[in-house]
């Protein structure tokens, strides 16, 4: 959702039906792990993406995307071999 753009605390909880407190842990989580900042504007605390930690967790998923993928067509042989009644 903040892909759109900013919002406040009261926006995204808006958008939930757990309570405005659990989504201020999880965005405390997000905050933790550099996926999300906060910005003060007035009296309202304003969210959006944390274009550096995107940045670091597409950096590493391009590290182990080759280890995955060469796992998962070893799976695919696998289950082909299968299909056909592999001995």
């Amino acid at each position: 959702m903040l892909v759109r753009g900013p919002l406040s605390v009261g926006e995204i909880a808006g958008r939930f039906t757990i309570s405005p407190s659990a989504v201020s842990q999880h965005l405390k989580v997000l905050r933790t792990a550099k996926l999300v900042r906060a910005r003060v504007a007035a009296q309202q605390r304003i969210y959006e993406l944390d274009t550096e930690g995107l940045a670091e967790i597409e950096s590493w998923l391009d590290g182990v995307g080759p280890l995955w993928q060469k796992r998962l067509e070893a799976l695919q042989r696998e289950r082909r071999l299968e299909s056909r009644g592999r001995p």
